[in-house]
């Protein structure tokens, strides 16, 4: 999708059911939201010194609502451990066990989420507003945010330069 907040977006679904779907964009720092200023907000002392725990826009969906996608090393009773190497949380819990180093040993933090109704995603796929690729705890953990898209696509054999956001059907 272009133009939107979807556009050059990679998406972590972690449900997806008649009901419809939900996820976590991998992708999209906010730069203006740094960590320790979030749990200084939510009354939590950040005790460790982590520069690299990036706050993202997880998606347009509740705003206000927060996700710890994060290995699998780490749950609690409120986790969704998923195979591929990624779980999420969505607690309290988890916030104050990485503030004190207790927490995963990777994680990203998603304000937001992406949420779609029954049908409504595999519609966009069926137009081609998505490419599906399997989970990857190495992609979704990357360092380089700007480097997500790209690694994604390549896993599936794709070049993004070489695609075109214009489809035909023969």
């Amino acid at each position: 999708m272009t133009g939107e907040v979807f556009a050059h977006s990679l998406i972590y679904l972690f449900a997806h059911n008649p009901g419809g779907a939900m996820g976590v964009m991998l992708n999209k720092p906010l730069d203006m939201v740094h960590h320790a200023t979030l749990f200084q907000q939510l009354g939590i002392e950040f005790m460790r010194d982590d520069s690299d725990l990036a706050v993202h826009h997880g998606g347009p969906v509740e705003e206000n609502r927060g996700f710890v996608l994060h290995s699998n090393d780490y749950a609690t009773e409120d986790t969704l451990v998923q195979s591929s190497g990624i779980s999420v949380t969505a607690s309290m819990t988890i916030l104050r066990d990485i503030a004190r180093g207790k927490g995963p040993a990777q994680a990203l933090l998603g304000i937001g989420y992406a949420g779609w109704a029954a049908g409504q995603l595999e519609a966009e796929i069926e137009s081609n507003y998505w490419l599906t690729a399997p989970a990857s705890s190495v992609i979704a953990f990357y360092p380089d945010d700007d480097a997500k898209h790209a690694m994604a696509a390549k896993s599936l054999g794709i070049d993004m330069c070489r695609y075109s956001i214009y489809v035909g059907h023969a």
